[in-house]
């Protein structure tokens, strides 16, 4: 029988909700237990991929092909477990699922409101696809107080009361601020927020408080008497020197065994040497490296936050600190290229849309090649590179991408009919929508033995997660190769390739996938390992 915790978050936005869920279910596992998380968001987006990764952050792929909240890599990452479809629900696919009930008559004439009807979608997503789990976490996207999140908090509510009381638990991650000038903590906004999550009618039953500073027994038994929670139920939440701390803090605070306790189940005395052996890397590493991110969404560090954390997972296996060195591509030109990429020890392009930027990403592409220095292109890094290659290397000058070109010579076209990961035919065109329109999820790629990415993978046969609706044109293969640049990864078909390299090249890959959402920090991405390995060579050399 699962088990339900329900995080919330008050106060302020970004008080990492995410990472308190993934770190708990972390020890949660290390009990013993089988957890899985869950994202709720109140958005009335039927889904992140269509949303500016400036509004959104990243958006993460799931193997079943959901386009989903970036707080399901962090679940990922840390837990080990691959989320699916059934792990992230917006306010818009609900509305969009009881609208269509309706329209078919399904409701047999009742005034539909949200209370039942979007109420009862929320509770039945929060149950559904449970097997064997012994937890089962769900985060509550937004602020305790936003009208958007307004119908989740009540279906919660509902929930605990239609099933054994005992059977979940209400955890409220809130901010503890300190006010410089009066050289004091403050606990009135946790009150506050906590105040109106209980006029909601949900009384939290542990209470996470984020600060900058360890907050005081007297303080934390205010909250607690105010807050109506006990007072061992206050946990601190000091910000941590890396994200992979979380868990060992969150288990010195006592964060797992309150929940057992609340459970009625034993707990024990876990060995979290895997997260201290990860930690001790990032913050102990012997060396630096420095990757130059040639992108457009530089201005928000979560717009890459798979790529951010993968990068550092090659960084945690070769024992350096990974510096990530963010050039904005749209500033990228022939007179200050060096300049911007001087120090770089490794150039990497990451996926994206679109056509601004683009020339400047060329621009960065052309440098790693003939300075050689490590490149990897992921996605439209991947496709650029192609470009790239084909202006300077076959001498074709007008070679472009149909996404925002209309030249006679185009590398990269519009994947128009393509079999997915269940074997069937997905078919679009240059009207069709763009939300869940593309190649998404995983897809399985056979490597040519020989080439560098068999040598990485150890293997011939490989599976990775894709996002994208462009694909490379493999009509120049042979012109290619005769230079020294082959496509050494492909489709099981034969027919869409997904990796290219370069033969006479210290490390130049490109790939069609994104290896970055499989990378997690006690197994880093074979990928990563090997690009910030080359960037470490690169380094030593300079």
């Amino acid at each position: 029988m699962a088990r339900y915790i329900f995080v919330t978050g008050g106060v302020v936005s970004s008080l990492g909700k995410g990472l308190a869920s993934a770190s708990l279910a972390s020890l949660l596992q290390h009990h013993g237990y089988k957890v899985r998380i869950r994202k709720l968001d109140p958005y009335l987006n039927v889904d992140p991929g269509t949303m500016s990764p400036y509004q959104h952050g990243e958006v993460y792929v799931t193997d079943d092909g959901a386009e989903t909240d970036l707080d399901l890599g962090h679940y990922e990452r840390f837990t080990g477990v691959t989320s699916k479809q059934s792990d992230n629900i917006t306010s818009g696919r609900v509305y969009q699922k009881i609208i269509n009930k309706e329209r078919k008559g399904e409701y047999l004439g009742a005034t539909v409101q949200v209370i039942p009807h979007v109420t009862n979608e929320i509770k039945a997503f929060i149950s559904n696809d449970i097997h064997d789990e012994d937890f089962v976490i769900c985060e509550i996207g937004g602020t305790i107080g936003d009208i958007e999140s307004l119908p989740f908090i009540e279906a919660i509510r509902q929930f605990h009361n239609d099933n054994d009381r005992l059977n979940s638990l209400f955890l409220h991650v809130t901010l503890v601020p300190y006010i410089d000038s009066s050289g004091e903590l403050k606990t009135k906004p946790t009150q506050h927020s906590v105040k109106e999550l209980r006029s909601l009618g949900i009384q939290p039953n542990i209470l996470i408080c984020r600060s900058d500073r360890k907050i005081p027994k007297e303080e934390r038994k205010k909250i607690g008497l105010f807050c109506n929670v006990s007072q061992d139920c206050v946990i601190q939440a000091i910000n941590a020197d890396t994200i992979y701390e979380v868990p060992m803090n969150l288990k010195n605070e006592g964060l797992d065994k309150r929940v057992l306790d609340y459970f009625q189940l034993e707990s024990k005395n876990i060995n979290l040497k895997m997260w201290s052996q990860v930690s001790k890397h990032v913050l102990e590493p012997d060396g630096e490296v420095t990757i130059g991110i040639v992108g457009k969404y530089t201005g928000l560090a979560d717009a890459y936050k798979s790529l951010n954390e993968a990068l550092s997972h090659g960084g945690i296996f070769n024992n350096v600190k990974v510096h990530l060195k963010w050039v904005e591509s749209e500033e990228l030109n022939e007179s200050n290229i060096r300049e911007k990429l001087t120090g770089c020890h490794g150039i990497l392009v990451p996926g994206g849309f679109g056509e601004r930027g683009a020339e400047g990403k060329i621009l960065a592409i052309n440098y790693a090649r003939t300075a050689n220095i490590p490149y990897f292109g992921i996605c439209f890094g991947m496709q650029l590179a192609v470009i790239e290659m084909a202006r300077n290397i076959l001498g074709i000058k007008d070679a472009n991408s149909s996404e925002f070109s209309n030249c006679s010579n185009s590398i990269v076209g519009l994947m128009t009919e393509w079999s997915n990961s269940q074997n069937k035919i997905e078919k679009r065109s240059e009207n069709s929508d763009l939300g869940g329109t593309m190649r998404l999820g995983a897809y399985k790629a056979k490597l040519k033995k020989g080439s560098k990415v068999h040598d990485i993978y150890q293997s011939e046969n490989i599976t990775e997660r894709h996002r994208h609706r462009y694909e490379v044109n493999n009509k120049f293969e042979e012109q290619f190769e005769k230079e020294g640049v082959f496509f050494s990864g492909y489709s099981p078909d034969g027919l869409l390739p997904e990796t290219v390299e370069i033969k006479d090249h210290p490390w130049f890959i490109g790939v069609q996938f994104h290896p970055e959402l499989k990378s997690k920090p006690f197994d880093p991405h074979p990928l990563f390992k090997s690009f910030i390995n080359a960037a470490k060579c690169n380094s030593r050399l300079v």
